[in-house]
Parts: C-alpha cells; structure tokens; sequence
C-alpha cells in the first residue's frame, strides 16, 4: 500500500510539473494582458501601483519554468536534497500569490474612486485630435466600450471641447457602430450611445484585476498539492529503510 502510495505521488508530481510549464505560460500572458489593457485604460486611473500584481505574476511565471524543470529531474532521481529544495520554492511562491490575490483585491476596491476622481479631468482635456493623448483614450474607450460621455452623452455639453465647438455635436467615437450616418449631432441622440463610460471603465478594470485574481489562486492550489506530492516521497524516503534500499539497489547487511 505504501509502495502504490508513493507511486501514485511521484505520477501526479511529475505531472504537476508538466502543468507547471504551461502555468508559467498562462501567468505571463495575463500579466501581460493586464499591462496592456492598462496602457488604454491609464489616464482614468492613475495609480501606477496597480500594476504591482501584474508584475509579481509575470515574475512567478517565470520562475514555474525553472521550478517545472527542478521537480522534474528531483521527482525522476528522488533526489532528498532536490525534492527539499522543490518544496521551499513551491512555498515561496505559494505566498507570493497569496500577496498578488490579497492586492488585487485591495487595488480592485479602489478602482471606483481613482476612476470617480480622474475621469473628470481627462473629459476636459479632450481636443478631438490625434496628437491629443486624452482624446486617443477617450474616443478608443467610448468605441470600445460602447459608452459616451461620463454618464451619458449630455456629459458632452459640459465639456471645453464643446464650447469651443460650438457645433452642438459630440464626437463620432460616441456614434453607434451600426449607423454609418451619424455624425455625432445631439438632434439625433437615438443614434449614439446612451450609457456614460464611467460606470463601464470601473466594471472593465475590476474584471481584469479579478482575471488577476483568479490566476494566483488557480495556481496556488496547485502549487499546494504539487508540495503534499513532494511532502509525500519525502516522508517515504526518510521513514522507510527499505524504500531507501530498494531506491539505491543497497542490500541489507
């Protein structure tokens, strides 16, 4: 029975360790999805420190390929000392993504606010142009978004760019994608977009910290099995004389 037991714990670390190479790959692809989500959504969020999960992510990923790469050889050889040293990484980075789920939740809480203080700003900086980088954001987050204005499309009337406009219309990003026609006029508000974009940049960023999120401990359960695997072979190891013959091709005296 312990035999099948310590069997059954070397195939499932084995196979952890497969996992974790793809783990890694999956980490920093979403620490890089959020990076680049990021850079469209900053100037409505201007705290830099919520990019501090993304890249604790990247980083861990980065380091399951080397951890992928020492339980492999360690599980294979049953190497005491490869094993031990498998099980310290595995725990640091355990409480690593404990850190990155315990931030993203802090850094998600506080999405509403800095969206709710900057928003407003970056509004009033619009100037319709190109080389304008506020306008860039906004006119990119209201066609992807579907949203106009920061509650709804009347926010416009509000703004420096309309006064100065003067031509009592709101950008074409605001018009629906479907009605090749609009021009952004507010005589024919049907066809623009009826929900403000404020509401929806907080919903946008508080779904990619939860993407964040979810990864770190998706993995983390993972890495906390892969250790009771490795706890296992180990506890064999050093209780079992014979397993430890049977391991080296020693005899008994």
């Amino acid at each position: 029975m312990g035999q099948c037991g310590i069997t059954s714990s070397k195939t499932v670390l084995v196979f952890l360790n497969l996992i974790f190479w793809a783990a890694a790959g999956i980490l920093c692809y979403v620490g890089a999805y959020v990076f680049i989500t990021y850079d469209d959504y900053d100037h409505f969020f201007e705290d830099v420190y919520t990019l501090i999960p993304a890249v604790i992510i990247i980083a861990v990923g980065a380091l399951l390929f080397i951890i992928g790469l020492i339980g492999c050889c360690a599980t294979v050889r049953e190497s005491y000392c490869g094993l031990t040293s498998f099980v310290v990484i595995l725990l640091l980075v355990f409480m690593t993504e404990v850190a990155v789920v315990v931030l993203g939740y802090i850094y998600r809480a506080k999405v509403e606010n800095e969206v709710n203080s900057s928003i407003m700003k970056v509004y009033d900086e619009y100037n319709g142009t190109n080389s304008n980088a506020q306008s860039r954001a906004i006119d990119y987050v209201q066609r992807q978004l579907q949203c106009c204005g920061i509650h709804n499309y009347s926010d416009w009337q509000h703004t420096r760019w309309y006064e100065k406009s003067k031509n009592n219309s709101v950008p074409i990003s605001c018009c629906k994608s479907n009605i090749g026609t609009c021009t952004g006029s507010l005589t024919h508000p049907e066809a623009l977009y009826q929900e403000g974009c404020e509401a929806l940049v907080v919903k946008k960023l508080q779904e990619i910290m939860m993407y964040v999120i979810w990864t770190a401990l998706t993995f983390a359960a993972m890495q906390m099995l892969g250790m009771l695997c490795a706890c296992v072979v180990l506890c064999r190891r050093s209780r079992d004389p014979a397993y430890e013959l049977l391991v080296t091709g020693g005899t008994y005296a």
